[in-house]
């Protein structure tokens, strides 16, 4: 972004409708997603472990517990509920055998993939209304928008 924008200064009441424009946006995303998984054997908190595994591969119980703001004795409890139902298993890290890593398995990663696809075709439908244009701003923007929050976040946690 030249320098000259970044110098306009936001009005007040634009950081808060963006700001509750994406609170928004973020509570039906996450409520259709529940809609979703309604049809599928997992609960919400099991989709967000899957989704982070699916994401970024193999976590230990703490590592999986910081990424969704749990206690680790909960997240011990819907790891052992997931493993139950073939979701996840427990393997040794090949490096510290007194490492354990969450591992998701097929079972799991076909049903994020299958949410996931689900929640998109939403989004598809959504943005059918939208011009090429705006679809392709919104896209820059966000990607704009999530890449200087990420910097931010770097100092205090890693995505």
């Amino acid at each position: 972004m030249p320098e000259q924008e970044k110098q306009q200064t936001l009005e007040h009441t634009q950081v808060e409708n963006i700001e509750k424009s994406l609170r928004m946006i973020a509570d039906i995303v996450k409520q259709k997603g529940r809609e979703i998984l309604s049809d599928f054997p997992i609960t919400p908190p099991q989709f967000v472990a899957l989704q982070w595994l699916h994401e970024y591969g193999d976590m230990t119980i703490g590592e999986l517990s910081s990424k969704m703001y749990l206690a680790c004795s909960t997240t011990t409890d819907l790891v052992d509920r997931m493993e139950k139902n073939d979701l996840v298993e427990r393997v040794k890290d090949t490096n510290d055998r007194r490492v354990v890593r969450i591992h998701l398995l097929d079972k799991g990663a076909t049903i994020i993939r299958e949410v996931i696809n689900q929640r998109q075709g939403y989004l598809q439908g959504v943005l059918d209304d939208f011009s090429k244009q705006d679809v392709d701003f919104l896209e820059r923007s966000l990607k704009y928008l999530f890449d200087e929050m990420k910097k931010d976040a770097k100092t205090w946690k890693s995505f």
